[in-house]
């Protein structure tokens, strides 16, 4: 065996258990493999998990916070001016770097597998070929899906449907769009058909930016639901933020969610540009700006989440943690039972893997050795201690190690170890 992680404790599961990776696959799971590997790895009882999965975040952006200047309001629009004065003088060479940085640290805290959605609005599509260069230097370490992103609107400036055609034949993985962003509600359908067409002629999954607003009257999630139903692409198609769901009529919402359970759609939810971004204008009492987690749950809808914007107009702090993006959601959607904490873990892992459209993902016998442990014994701990990656395995290869921080107090009267576990 290349390597063997003994003492390893998997989800759900009643004892420990070695796993052995060789060529590098999962070969076997027991609770004791007598064979040696040529590397070991002792888990100690922690957590060992697939790795993370983010569903939804900026590279393009990334690390760019207070270039050419800081979002003072903190609203969606500001951020969307300050972005574009960026986009006037960027250089290649500067977005693939902080896009790299970015990326070391998402695969630091566990992500092995990223969907980023890449502004096309620039006529030359720098930004997208920056993005597919990344993705083909990193590939041996991360996998990276790249949407398409029409950041201004597909129809609301001549030419950017054909620029988000030209993304598709260049390489993206998905179409996106962003309805909302349009001059008015016809076009704003218009961009969804449009989407869907360019889905079906590519054979690409569909990832829209859809209801990002506080608005109650913005409807697009159901036109979305419209169309993932007329044409058979359950599954592939997926809504992301919808937080306009959070403001809806309740008798719509619950009408909304039961479409989105028949039309098999994924929503990505994004804790901290939701809560930072939303309900920015309506004073006091100011509501939650997320969609409505637990309802689309309680659907059996598959929700996942992201980490959306790290360090940049959009959102001026973050670190790519999977765990601390799901910790704040725990908080915001009111998420504390404890089997919804468990579920909180599944939108950063399995859930996200389904989003994604991913094949192999998850700790089984022939499947790519893609695995990390957490200094955690189970999820829970994981999350509220939004836990230190001690290790990240990327097809039986560790990439990445940490050791968690040794607290020692000297009191008065003892001295002690201090880890914040029970």
């Amino acid at each position: 065996m290349d390597l063997i992680i003994r003492r390893a404790r998997l989800r759900r599961a009643k004892t420990l258990v070695d796993i052995a990776i060789k060529d590098g696959k999962f070969s076997a799971i027991d609770e004791h493999i007598n064979t040696e590997g040529k590397k070991e790895i002792d888990a100690d009882g922690n957590l060992v998990t697939p790795p993370f999965v983010e569903s939804h975040v900026h590279l393009d952006a990334a690390l760019s916070v207070g270039n050419p200047r800081y979002n003072q309001s903190g609203t969606l629009l500001e951020a969307i001016d300050i972005w574009s004065d960026y986009k006037k003088d960027m250089v290649k060479a500067d977005i693939k770097k902080r896009a790299k940085q970015a990326i070391s640290w998402l695969i630091a805290n566990g992500v092995l597998h990223v969907r980023t959605h890449t502004d096309i609005s620039d006529p030359e599509l720098m930004l997208l070929e920056a993005m597919l260069e990344l993705k083909d230097e990193l590939e041996e370490d991360v996998d990276i899906q790249i949407v398409a992103f029409p950041q201004d609107g597909i129809f609301a400036y001549k030419g950017m449907d054909k620029r988000l055609q030209r993304a598709l034949e260049k390489g993206a993985d998905v179409v996106g769009g962003m309805p909302q962003g349009e001059l008015t509600r016809e076009d704003g359908i218009r961009s969804i058909t449009y989407a869907f067409d360019l889905a079906e002629t590519f054979s690409v999954p569909i990832d829209i930016h859809t209801d990002e607003t506080s608005d109650e009257q913005s409807r697009f999630t159901e036109v979305i639901v419209k169309y993932a139903m007329e044409r058979g692409m359950t599954n592939s198609v997926t809504a992301s933020h919808a937080t306009a769901m959070h403001n809806y009529e309740n008798d719509y919402a619950a009408k909304l969610i039961g479409n989105i359970k028949r039309a098999g759609i994924n929503i990505v939810t994004n804790p901290f540009s939701n809560a930072l971004l939303q309900n920015r204008l309506e004073g006091y009492p100011r509501r939650r700006g997320h969609t409505r987690i637990d309802e689309l749950h309680a659907a059996g809808i598959n929700v996942s989440i992201g980490n959306d914007n790290i360090m940049d107009p959009f959102g001026p702090v973050g670190k790519g943690s999977m765990l601390q993006a799901a910790h704040l959601l725990l908080h915001h959607a009111h998420l504390s039972d404890h089997e919804q904490i468990k579920d909180l873990f599944d939108m950063i892992t399995t859930k996200g893997a389904k989003t994604l459209g991913l094949n192999d993902y998850g700790i089984e016998i022939g499947h790519p050795a893609n695995v990390i442990i957490l200094d955690a014994s189970d999820e829970i701990e994981a999350i509220r201690l939004t836990s230190e990656c001690l290790y990240v395995i990327r097809e039986g290869r560790v990439i990445s190690t940490a050791k968690p921080a040794k607290r020692r107090l000297m009191l008065a009267r003892e001295n002690m170890e201090v880890d914040f576990k029970l």
